[in-house]
């Protein structure tokens, strides 16, 4: 059973936090009564979100840092444990993408993509890991895509980025189970974001076949699954990815 005191007093770390899915799961789970640090590249934006927090009652702290600079991550780990001594939830969501058919991706775009989306998994990952391993408890959400394990043309980078991070979840898995540290992943399909809004007005009826239930995704369809894999409700769930797709990896 999900309880609602599983999440009380426990202090979650949210990479891209500032905005999209990042900033609804860093309300999600302030909501549930999680400290927040809520992390981007944006300062300010980090702390615009840590400010909506604490105005409805919450305790965030924002904090800025780059994924894919080992120093900035290390920092940021220090600082979070500094202001709540542990850190029982990561949700390492810090992403990007390039659209562009692989003739012509730069060399320089697909690092920026691998870079981000999976490097920065693992060196958050690696860092948070550390903390988790030794308090001998945690839970890890790595945010993949259902373009993880479907092609989709002018995706080549975003795809083997999160088809990475989805291997990268049950190597981390495996490795420390025995710890007690479980970790997941969620794979969403297109989800209604102020992000992805412009480019789903050209693209959504293509989509939407894609998806049986027949509608785009909202930042409410992916509630459900990280209050259960950031709960006490999921400590025999580990190495899985779940699919938010209405249906479209099904097919």
């Amino acid at each position: 059973m999900l309880r609602a005191e599983d999440l009380q007093g426990k202090t979650a770390l949210i990479t891209g936090g500032s905005k999209g899915i990042g900033k609804a799961i860093a309300m999600f789970l302030a909501r549930a009564g999680c400290n927040t640090v809520v992390v981007s590249r944006n300062l300010s934006e980090a702390g615009e979100v840590a400010r909506q927090i604490n105005e409805n009652g919450g305790n965030s702290l924002a904090l800025r840092a780059d994924v894919t600079q080992r120093a900035d991550v290390v920092r940021m780990v220090e600082e979070t444990v500094n202001r709540f001594s542990s850190i029982d939830i990561l949700i390492n969501n810090a992403g990007t993408n390039i659209r562009k058919p692989l003739l012509e991706l730069a060399e320089e775009e697909w690092d920026t993509v691998l870079d981000t989306n999976l490097k920065g998994i693992f060196l958050v990952g690696q860092q948070v890991g550390k903390i988790m391993v030794k308090q001998r408890g945690g839970k890890i959400i790595n945010v993949a895509s259902v373009a993880g394990v479907r092609g989709r043309p002018n995706l080549g980078a975003y795809c083997a980025s999160k088809g990475g991070v989805i291997q990268l979840t049950k190597v981390m898995a495996l490795e420390w189970a025995e710890y007690n540290v479980q970790v997941n992943a969620i794979a969403p399909t297109y989800i209604e974001t102020p992000l992805t809004s412009q480019y789903l007005l050209q693209v959504k009826d293509q989509v939407l076949k894609r998806i049986p239930i027949g509608r785009l995704g909202t930042m409410e369809d992916l509630e459900g699954v990280v209050l259960l894999l950031a709960s006490k409700s999921s400590d025999f769930i580990t190495g899985q990815t779940f699919f938010i797709d209405g249906g479209g990896t099904a097919f």
